[in-house]
């Protein structure tokens, strides 16, 4: 069909009941839409049929992850002009069925049907995770962070630079010169000092990664620290640094489930960009084992994404894109359910920091390293997989950005019965690079 693009720009108008706010390129080379936009590329008819068969934000992130979908121009102008169009409406199935009550809405459906060509539904991308079962046990959970995970140590480096540390860093300002390692330093120091480590003291690192925090935590403040991890890749990468740092002595890096953490009790325990991953129904269970696993006065560091609260929490669903091909399994929770869980499990806590923007410059620089070495991830990973990634670390420093998602971390004392915690009479007193 000739101008494959007016055609479909009209159709989707129709359908949505709005302008598109990008241009469109479509398969036949044709253009449409309003000019010095991003353009969005829809390569092949398949696009379509994904987005008809699985409408809403699955449907476009199988077309984006297979390469039938993409973006000419600057993506995080393009998602932020279909944000409000598309994933702000929360599209579905389900509210499209409403929507195809109109007439109008039903006829472009039908004409998108026929620009489509035959109606065959495609196939999801390899990339996309298939899992039976219940949520959160200790198989699905190892199944779920072996996902996200074991992409790669090599895959890792490239994206995170040498810091490798997979949480938000903690900058000075955003300023051209500040650099990713040194703000991911910061972030390590901070949360050191807010646990107030001495040297002697056993530290439990739950989530431990490829060992940053440990290894930080040992060399710098002398510290013995038990890191766990559901990854293997993860593990043999952290225990290769702890090698090479000289601190074996110091640093014991397990693949183990914290459920199954039984040599307590520790002075302190950090769980950084972890807890994403327990899920609401496993929260109080999660809280309750590291209270009984630390010592009476001891600390605990919660570092954790959080969403805003929902009128009706009851309607709260996980956002399908990250389901299927980022977390599995993962959850959000508002701060506020985050800290009564932990007071319900017995913590007094004593500080809350939010840290949402220092997330979007985090990510905007693991964007900057991805799209830097693009052929190389691809080789490392597949395209599929550095598409994926590309997408929703773009998406997700939009939504720091916009305050949909925040980041806080929670400090939380074991307070024993004598009601002495331990604080510092001014709580904000880290002596934190900085602060």
């Amino acid at each position: 069909m000739p101008d494959a693009a007016l055609r479909l720009t009209e159709l989707l108008e129709q359908l949505l009941g709005a302008p598109l706010p990008v241009r469109v390129r479509a398969w036949d080379g044709s253009e449409s839409g309003p000019p010095g936009t991003p353009t969005l590329v829809v390569r092949n008819r398949r696009a379509l049929r994904r987005l008809l068969f699985k409408p809403g934000e699955l449907g476009l992130a199988r077309a984006w992850v297979a390469g039938d979908l993409t973006v000419d121009g600057d993506l995080y102008t393009a998602l932020g002009l279909l944000s409000g169009l598309i994933w702000e409406r929360g599209e579905d199935a389900r509210g499209l069925a409403g929507t195809l009550r109109d007439p109008r809405a039903r006829a472009a459906a039908l004409g998108l049907v026929k620009l489509a060509g035959p109606p065959l539904p495609p196939a999801p991308p390899a990339e996309e995770v298939r899992r039976p079962g219940h949520l959160h046990t200790r198989r699905s959970d190892k199944r779920a962070i072996s996902h996200h995970y074991d992409v790669g140590n090599d895959f890792y480096e490239l994206v995170l630079g040498p810091s490798m540390v997979y949480s938000c860093a903690y900058w000075p300002a955003p300023e051209p010169g500040a650099t990713l390692e040194q703000a991911q330093h910061d972030k390590l120091e901070l949360i050191c000092r807010k646990l107030d480590l001495k040297s002697g003291q056993r530290l439990l690192d739950v989530g431990c990664g490829w060992g940053s925090m440990a290894i930080h935590a040992a060399r710098e403040h002398g510290v013995s620290v038990v890191g766990v991890t559901l990854s293997q890749e993860q593990a043999a990468y952290a225990r290769k640094r702890v090698a090479d740092e000289g601190l074996t002595d110091r640093v014991e890096i397990r693949v183990q489930d914290y459920r199954d953490v039984a040599d307590g009790p520790y002075d302190a325990i950090s769980s950084i960009g972890m807890a994403e991953h327990v899920g609401a129904a496993r929260y109080l269970e999660y809280a309750n084992d590291l209270y009984a696993l630390l010592k009476p006065g001891g600390r605990l560091l919660n570092h954790q994404i959080g969403r805003r609260p929902q009128r009706d929490e009851s309607a709260y669903h996980v956002d399908e894109f990250i389901d299927a091909y980022v977390f599995p399994d993962g959850e959000l929770a508002p701060i506020g359910t985050t800290v009564t869980q932990l007071e319900r499990a017995g913590f007094e806590v004593r500080d809350v920091e939010s840290i949402r923007e220092h997330y979007a410059l985090t990510l905007r620089r693991w964007v900057a390293n991805l799209e830097a070495n693009w052929a190389r991830a691809v080789r490392l990973t597949s395209p599929g997989r550095a598409r994926v990634w590309r997408l929703y670390m773009a998406a997700s420093a939009l939504a720091f950005e916009r305050n949909r998602i925040g980041v806080n971390q929670v400090l939380a004392v074991k307070t024993p019965e004598s009601g002495d915690s331990g604080m510092p009479l001014r709580a904000r007193t880290w002596g934190a690079p900085g602060t």
